[in-house]
């Protein structure tokens, strides 16, 4: 009897100790760290100040164009704008308007936590929104990288597109919770992974099923290029394929052959700017 209760007050405490775990990495998830952002001087940006609808301020730099259209550009979990200088570099070589931001618990970009891509949508609308006033007339594209890809599709109301350009984004929260744990933790990880994720409704207000991207990138209704790593083990390829069927045509597919989780321009420069700039100056205007 007495080592029947020594074994249950053990279990009881393993327990414990699990959940205070898996609540320690939820906070770790979701935390978000403030910081200044600075943008190369060459690239000639200028600060513009954005708010969400519940007041929120975005910050922002914009790139003027030659009249060829404008490019949204949205950076990964952790990031800032300023890990999109290079795109922006490339984009305004080639005639275009760009506009960068930090999405809402990033970069300088104010919010209460990371809600990977729900509330970091409000970003994207007001960003989408201001640009289009700017750019009256001209065909409007997005380049969303990981977390600013799945919140350019978790967006609802948002303006319409004429170009998007999706880089390892995944397809549902419950596989990219699921990946990133078993990275670190093998087997042990895809039980963490449900414990996680128990976790939204109560920290988040969100439910798993409102962080599906794939279920609404059908709903886009402008032409797609889909592009990640081969060897990426955040978004398998098995998955970014999934997301790829589930878009609606015309769409394209760049497999980068031996990139994982990483920045595809960096990875692959010359070909990052032929495929990208190709689909955008099909779909957003003709080539200089």
């Amino acid at each position: 009897m007495r080592r029947a209760r020594k074994l249950a007050w053990a279990g009881m405490a393993l327990v414990a100790a699990g959940a205070a775990l898996a609540w320690a990495a939820g906070s770790v998830l979701i935390h978000v760290a403030p910081r200044a952002v600075e943008l190369p001087g060459a690239l000639g940006a200028q600060p513009v100040d954005l708010s969400t609808p519940d007041g929120r301020a975005v910050a922002a730099s914009f790139i003027p164009g030659a009249g060829r259209g404008g490019v949204l550009l949205l950076h990964g979990i952790g990031g800032d704008r300023g890990e999109m200088a290079a795109r922006a570099a490339f984009l305004r070589a080639r005639g275009y308007a760009v506009l960068l931001i930090d999405l809402p618990g990033q970069g300088a970009s104010p919010a209460a936590r990371v809600t990977f891509g729900f509330n970091e949508s409000q970003g994207v609308r007001v960003a989408l929104d201001w640009l289009r006033k700017q750019l009256p007339g001209e065909r409007i594209g997005v380049i969303g990288v990981s977390l600013g890809g799945a919140a350019t599709l978790l967006c609802r109301a948002c303006p319409p597109l004429d170009a998007v350009v999706l880089e390892s984004v995944y397809p549902t929260i419950e596989e990219a919770v699921e990946n990133r744990m078993r990275m670190r933790l093998g087997a042990l990880g895809g039980t963490l992974a449900h414990v996680l994720l128990w976790q939204l409704p109560l920290r988040l207000k969100i439910a798993p099923s409102q962080l599906h991207p794939i279920d609404r990138i059908a709903a886009l209704n402008a032409p797609v290029l889909v592009a990640a790593g081969s060897a990426d083990r955040h978004t398998t390829l098995a998955e970014t394929l999934r997301l790829y069927a589930a878009a609606r045509a015309p769409k394209a597919l760049w497999v980068v052959e031996g990139a994982a989780h990483v920045d595809l321009y960096a990875y692959a420069p010359a070909e990052y700017e032929r495929r990208v700039g190709d689909f955008l100056d099909r779909y957003l205007g003709s080539a200089p």
